[in-house]
């Protein structure tokens, strides 16, 4: 039977949720400060270090001060070596996670990120992308010679093809930049499913208490085009995610429903079925 939680403890929630917060951010403003004077002195492997500690004790703060456990299946399906990740993106979650489940990722990131103090210094060190919106046609290019050194170091490149977070439920729009880098890169992609809009909502102080899923899925080699591979990518992502969402309610029925989420689930078969790969290992985090 799924776990349910009283509207009696709506309260201790939004309490638990605004603590959290708190400590969330005063842990990052703390270690971005901190770590400041040293940090650029470092190795890689150093910072890389620092980095996911940070992810770490955000996911364990999640945990223990909003009851809201983090679980990461098929990580293994990343290569070691050079790939893009293609991710639904709904929270700020999803970005700590892949922090710290990738060995070394390479974030593509508006431009305007790496204009806030000492966060851009940041990025900037870690080798992030930062894409310019309002310039449209040197927007590619720029991409394509971020992504290109990052492969020529080895590291994995990290999109959300969708363009920006995006609450459960939105219709999804994968933008035409992640073919550019398929084709042009050559590498697999390996796609990421996820429900973590149901606990950590965008633009919302409110963490859910109750288990945020990830799951990589088996990646889809190089060579297919456009409009065969976006439609590849949009259906193996939304149907596993379709599914997690699911989950998440048969896990804990009173989790709260927007309007979107109640009509994708009232949707018997919004997107096609997918093939699911045999599991491999689940991570808690």
């Amino acid at each position: 039977m799924g776990r349910r939680t009283s509207r009696a403890f709506r309260p201790m929630i939004t309490l638990r949720s605004v603590l959290f917060q708190v400590l969330f951010y005063t842990h990052l403003i703390g270690q971005l400060l901190i770590n400041l004077p040293v940090f650029f002195l470092r190795s890689e492997e150093a910072r890389w270090r620092t980095v996911k500690g940070w992810a770490r004790n955000s996911l364990w703060l999640l945990r223990h001060v909003a009851g809201t456990h983090s679980v990461v299946e098929k990580a293994d399906l990343v290569p070691n070596g050079p790939c893009i990740v293609a991710a639904k993106h709904q929270s700020f979650w999803d970005v700590i996670v892949l922090l710290l489940v990738v060995e070394r990722p390479t974030f593509i990131l508006k431009k305007e990120l790496m204009g806030i103090p000492v966060f851009g210094w940041y990025a900037r060190t870690m080798g992030m992308i930062p894409v310019d919106r309002s310039r449209r046609a040197a927007v590619l290019p720029s991409l394509l010679a971020g992504a290109r050194k990052a492969v020529a170091e080895g590291r994995q490149i990290v999109i959300y093809p969708e363009g920006t977070r995006s609450a459960p439920g939105t219709a999804p729009n994968y933008r035409p930049g992640i073919h550019y880098l398929y084709a042009e890169l050559g590498l697999p992609v390996v796609p990421v499913a996820l429900n973590s809009g149901l606990f950590w909502p965008r633009q919302a102080v409110r963490r859910e208490p109750g288990t945020i899923r990830a799951e990589f899925l088996e990646p889809i080699p190089p060579g297919l085009e456009r409009e065969p591979f976006i439609s590849e990518l949009r259906d193996r992502i939304e149907a596993r995610s379709l599914d997690l969402v699911k989950r998440a309610y048969a896990e804990r029925p009173d989790l709260p429903k927007s309007d979107l989420v109640t009509r994708l689930l009232a949707d018997p078969d919004p997107h096609p079925a997918v093939e699911e790969r045999a599991p491999a290992g689940t991570q808690g985090l």
